[in-house]
């Protein structure tokens, strides 16, 4: 709108600097008219923020104590989460050299600069929880822990167990 108005003033500045003197106020607004400024171009979208990831202390790590890999279970199957290095603090709370866990039950981490999401696949346990019980239908699943800082995104490096297969039974 300011580069609109600005314009409009320099096309009147021109006119009333030109030769020819105007004949009456309509001749003044027919430049104006024409020269009306165009349509505002779109923002720009906004560029993505970088959230700040939190160190993993060095040589953390985590694992799944139970159940093992290739084990046959019925559901609900107990998982044990095991951690080294690293102590459990709640979501939302910032403390150094802490996290929590997550649960990826057929998936992978999408993109490890943003909070891992809550769903069906992406299973939080930001109250500190140390093990869980997953309801999982009959058939082949994997399951793996992830880290998450106060914000459920993943440490800097991550700390990721490995991969596990379990067969769930009916």
């Amino acid at each position: 709108m300011l580069r609109g108005v600005a314009m409009v003033l320099c096309v009147g500045l021109l006119a009333a600097c030109g030769n020819e003197p105007a004949t009456d106020a309509a001749s003044d607004a027919a430049p104006a008219e024409e020269a009306a400024p165009a349509p505002a171009e779109p923002a720009a979208a906004p560029e993505a923020v970088a959230l700040p990831r939190t160190p993993s202390p060095e040589g953390a790590m985590v694992y799944i104590v139970s159940p093992a890999d290739g084990e046959t279970v019925t559901s609900p199957v107990r998982v044990v989460f095991g951690l080294k290095g690293i102590g459990v603090a709640p979501a939302g709370i910032v403390m150094e050299n802490t996290g929590h866990h997550h649960v990826l039950v057929d998936t992978e981490v999408q993109d490890m600069g943003l909070p891992i999401p809550a769903d069906e696949q992406n299973v939080h346990f930001g109250l500190g929880q140390t093990e869980a019980e997953l309801e999982l239908s009959p058939g082949t699943h994997t399951l793996q822990l992830v880290v998450g800082d106060h914000l459920h995104i993943p440490h800097d490096p991550p700390l990721m167990s490995e991969v596990i297969t379990v067969e769930v039974q009916p």
